[in-house]
């Protein structure tokens, strides 16, 4: 495809191009805006995380600055006593700084109602009600505070003096708030950070904001609600972005727990994004002529692949899996034509293996030998699933679970039958226990089905087994020379195949069985018409063998051999209206006698009428008494008139009637009714199938 000015012929071109110049700014705006939003987001992630950290960080400093405190009151405790008193006034100059660092006071409330200043200024201890003196004094601690809003809050905390005697008083601290707080150290908040530290009542102890806060009725509600959250509150027309935790006092001391609030000026958080606002329009200008520069370069650049890209998709349309198309852009084009190109060589792929399994199936579908099944199978399913080598072992039902393998190897095409295997126990219980698809290796315990591939230097097996009605009918054995790589896709169409030759085998296995019934049925039916004579038993049989070898050695069709056979077993069944003593009639038929006998083949014929299977049978059951010079009955024909397989067995049937003992006559030898048959070739009997019947009696003779 030419690019020049022609290019805007092309509908993709035109339209790229007008949305490359009415849309050129949404892209950017979009873009803009959604990154605005996610430095926003970012920005204001980060900041709750910081703020959230900050406070847990706070929180457990102080919980760590109550315990020292509580260690400092532990040690004025133990060193205070009647005769240690003046040992508190010796301490060392460190513990003294230290303690006033930490102290504003500590006194001794005792029950003479006179409290004993330690250290520091003195302060009136707050009331204690019986049950938190009670508790005090058998050991637990207490943290009381006093909200003072125009002067700084007390916090006080206090122990028994001697717990164990529960006597000498109880020893009060009024903690520096400072101290708490990490005021006046370095320990500086991050920068728009405020601190707000509050009491149980919600006053504040300490809050950076100036004036202090008061929060709202929402907030308090999200500060109650969960152990740690983060709100966002308005503060003097200024919004804050609020971490809230508790610090915990329960479980240390009697007292409700605190709350940290770590607040975040949003306005100064979000100081960069708000500047970008001011330079976003004119990043929008910028981009508008570099949009409409770039434009008209893009679509040349894209539509030559796209045209070639569209052909090759016609291409492939049409079936047409060897096409290719060679794209030279060093761009997404080139990867995206590779990418076509390798789905145009998967679905080669794929369609040859459809294509090949579709045949398979229709080949395996329409046979009813189970043995042409085998060999169809072995013979394409390498086309699907390569290998080195395949086999099958088709399970005999009747003498137990026995196994005929066949085997296609690799260096010909040719399936032959190699050995019989007996499927011991153990390994149908492995093939059960892995209906779908089994791997096994060489080195392992090998079953004695894949013993003929082994011998072939196969060192891999992919196993699938085949299920009818819940019973192995048979097992298809891929062989390799080593561990192969098999998809599920190829896994999955393996076993789709094997499932299909199930279905083959269960259709030849049912061909199988309604033939041995019918065949068992025709015999039974033969033997019951022979059965009504003593003199004719065993005659439809063995007249029906020597017509079929008649007609093998004419060459008929398998087809003609079968109705030969069929028609033979049932070529007397119209005897069966024919009195007894006609049958066994010792003497010479009279002539009513004869007429009423030779009604049986039309009686016969009209017997099985109402079977279509056996329409092409009844010719032969009407005209087998039928002579090839026109003498013969029930209608007199002649010659090629006379059905072919109803003249063979004319010559079968007489052969075998001559042979055997009548109830009127003694049974000719051989030699005799051969030579019967022979002088009457041409008269009584097609020469041609005389021929035919001499020549399978001269092979008789020979073996």
């Amino acid at each position: 495809m030419k690019l020049g000015l022609e290019f805007f012929r092309s509908k993709v071109a035109q339209r790229i191009f007008l949305l490359f110049i009415s849309s050129a700014l949404i892209p950017v705006a979009i873009l803009a805006i959604i990154h605005y939003k996610i430095v926003i987001k970012e920005i204001y992630s980060q900041n709750q995380q910081q703020i959230h950290e900050i406070s847990k960080t706070y929180e457990m400093d102080i919980n760590q600055r109550l315990m020292l405190v509580q260690d400092d009151m532990e040690m004025f405790a133990s060193l205070y006593s009647s005769e240690s008193r003046a040992i508190l006034q010796r301490l060392p100059e460190e513990f003294s700084d230290r303690f006033q660092k930490r102290l504003n006071g500590l006194v001794i409330d005792t029950d003479k109602g006179n409290p004993e200043l330690l250290i520091g200024s003195s302060f009136d201890s707050p009331e204690l009600t019986p049950v938190e003196e009670e508790r005090i004094i058998s050991g637990e601690l207490l943290i009381r505070t006093e909200y003072h809003p125009e002067n700084q809050s007390h916090i006080f905390m206090s122990m028994a003096l001697n717990p164990e005697s529960k006597k000498g008083g109880i020893l009060w601290a009024d903690v520096d708030p400072d101290f708490l707080w990490f005021m006046g150290t370095d320990y500086p908040l991050p920068a728009s950070t405020d601190l707000s530290i509050l009491d149980q009542s919600n006053n504040p102890l300490l809050s950076t904001l100036d004036p202090p806060l008061a929060f709202s009725e929402e907030a308090t509600l999200q500060m109650t609600e969960g152990y740690a959250s983060q709100f966002e509150w308005r503060h003097l027309g200024q919004t804050y972005l609020a971490a809230y935790r508790p610090i915990s006092l329960k479980n240390q001391y009697l007292a409700e727990n605190w709350k940290i609030v770590l607040s975040m000026n949003k306005d100064r958080m979000f100081a960069f994004p708000n500047n970008f606002k001011i330079i976003f329009p004119l990043i929008i200008l910028a981009s508008l002529w570099l949009v409409l520069f770039l434009s008209t370069i893009q679509i040349r650049k894209s539509l030559i692949p796209l045209e070639k890209l569209k052909e090759g998709t016609k291409r492939i349309a049409n079936r047409d899996f060897e096409s290719r198309v060679k794209v030279t852009s060093r761009d997404e084009f080139e990867e995206v034509a590779e990418s076509f190109n390798a789905m145009a060589r998967q679905l080669g792929r794929q369609f040859k293996t459809l294509t090949t399994m579709v045949e398979i199936d229709r080949a395996i579908l329409s046979v009813l030998d189970t043995e042409k099944i085998v060999n169809t199978v072995l013979t394409r399913m390498r086309e699907v699933f390569p290998s080195k080598s395949v086999s099958m072992a088709v399970i005999d039902f009747n003498p137990g679970d026995t196994a005929q393998t066949y085997i296609r190897e690799d260096k010909n095409d040719k399936v032959k039958p190699v050995e019989k295997v007996q499927i011991n126990p153990e390994e149908l219980q492995i093939l059960r226990k892995n209906p779908e698809t089994l791997m096994i290796k060489k080195d392992e315990n090998l079953p004695s089905y894949l013993a003929p591939m082994a011998r072939q230097g196969i060192k891999s097996f992919l196993v699938l087994p085949i299920f009818l009605k819940h019973r192995l009918a048979g097992i298809l054995s891929f062989g390799y020379a080593k561990q192969p790589k098999l998809s599920q896709e190829d896994l999955d169409q393996a076993r789709q195949l094997a499932d299909q030759v199930a279905v083959a085998f269960s259709n030849a296995r049912l061909i199988e069985e309604l033939n041995e019934l019918n065949w068992g049925t025709l015999t039974a039916l033969a033997r019951a018409i022979d059965a009504k004579s003593p003199w004719t038993a065993g005659h439809s049989e063995q007249s029906t063998k020597l017509a079929v070898k008649i007609g093998e050695a004419m060459k008929l069709s398998h087809e003609d051999i079968d109705d030969l056979n069929r028609g033979g077993l049932l070529h007397d069944i119209g005897k069966l209206g024919i009195p007894i003593d006609i049958l066994d009639k010792p003497g010479k038929l009279t002539s009513e006698e004869r007429k009423t006998m030779q009604k049986h083949v039309r009686l016969g014929a009209r017997i099985l009428e109402p079977i279509t299977a056996y329409e092409k049978i009844i010719p032969i059951v009407l005209q087998h008494h039928e002579r090839f010079n026109g003498k013969g009955y029930p209608d007199g024909l002649k010659g090629d008139s006379i059905n072919l397989s109803a003249r063979i067995f004319a010559v079968a049937d007489s052969y075998e009637a001559m042979t055997a003992d009548r109830p009127y006559r003694k049974a000719f030898d051989r030699n005799s009714a051969m030579g019967i048959i022979k002088e009457n070739s041409g008269s009584d009997f097609d020469p041609h199938v005389v021929n035919a019947f001499l020549r399978v009696m001269d092979q008789g003779t020979r073996q």
